[in-house]
C-alpha cells in the first residue's frame, strides 16, 4: 500500500542524471517551497493518469490530497483506499474489504518519498535543471527537471510545471526505469482551510465492521 502512496507522490517530484544545480531552477524551486510552507492546509484535487506505451497501457484516475505539516490524507476511491496520516502513524484504509492497516511513519532520508513533503522532496537529494517557459491550459508555466542523486534509485526523470503567477505545481509528469510514465495534473487547490488534526486520524467509529491490523 505504501508503494502505491509513493507512486502518487512521485507524479509531483523528481529523479536523475545531472551533476550540477541550475541557479534558475533553485529560484523556481526556492519560490514555490516558500508560497507553500505559508500556507496551513492545502487540499488538492488531482487527475492521475499511467501510461506504458510499450505493454499498451494508458489510464486515468481521480484523487484527493489534503495536507497540514506533516500530517496527510489521499483519497483514491478508484482503488478503494483511503490513507490516513497523523505524522505518527499511518492508516491504510480498504473500503472494498473493510480492513485497515496501521503502520508507523518511516524516518525520512534524502530522496525519500512521501505524501508530506512533495513540495519540498528537492531539497535533499536531487539536482535540477530550467527547462524554459510554456503555455499549459492558458497558463503560463515555468517547466523543470529534476534528477536524484542516487542513480539506483527506480525514478528516472520528473518534468515539473510550476505556475509562473501563482508559485504552484500545475502539473508533473514522471518517468520511471520500468517505461511507467506517470503523470499528474493538478484541477484545484484550495488553502487554509480549516482540517482538523483528528481529520488526519482514522476514527474506527465511523467505519463499523472494520478489521484493524496493527502491524507497527
Amino acid at each position: 500500500m505504501k508503494k502505491l502512496v509513493f507512486a502518487v507522490a512521485a507524479l509531483w517530484i523528481a529523479t536523475g542524471l545531472m551533476a550540477q544545480q541550475d541557479p534558475k531552477a533553485r529560484e523556481v524551486l526556492d519560490k514555490l517551497s516558500q508560497t507553500t510552507k505559508s500556507y496551513k492546509t492545502i487540499q488538492i484535487d488531482f487527475s492521475f493518469t499511467l501510461e506504458n506505451k510499450k505493454n499498451n497501457v494508458n489510464q486515468t484516475n481521480e484523487g484527493v490530497l489534503a495536507l497540514k505539516g506533516k500530517m496527510y490524507r489521499l483519497h483514491m476511491p478508484v482503488f478503494g483506499m483511503e490513507v490516513f496520516c497523523d505524522g505518527t502513524s499511518t492508516w491504510s484504509y480498504l473500503t472494498e474489504g473493510k480492513e485497515c492497516n496501521i503502520s508507523g511513519v518511516e524516518e525520512e532520508t534524502d530522496g525519500a518519498l512521501s505524501p508530506a513533503n512533495i513540495f519540498t522532496i528537492y531539497e535533499k537529494g536531487f539536482n535540477y535543471s530550467y527547462v524554459g517557459e510554456e503555455s499549459l491550459t492558458g497558463k503560463a508555466v515555468q517547466v523543470l527537471d529534476l534528477f536524484p542523486v542516487d542513480k539506483s534509485k527506480e525514478l528516472l526523470k520528473v518534468r515539473l510545471y510550476v505556475d509562473k503567477v501563482k508559485s504552484q505545481i500545475a502539473k508533473a509528469q514522471t518517468y520511471n526505469k520500468d517505461g511507467n510514465t506517470y503523470i499528474l495534473v493538478l484541477k484545484s487547490m484550495k488553502t487554509n482551510i480549516d482540517l482538523k488534526d483528528d481529520y488526519f486520524v482514522f476514527d474506527k467509529a465511523k467505519y463499523p465492521g472494520v478489521v484493524m491490523n496493527d502491524m507497527r
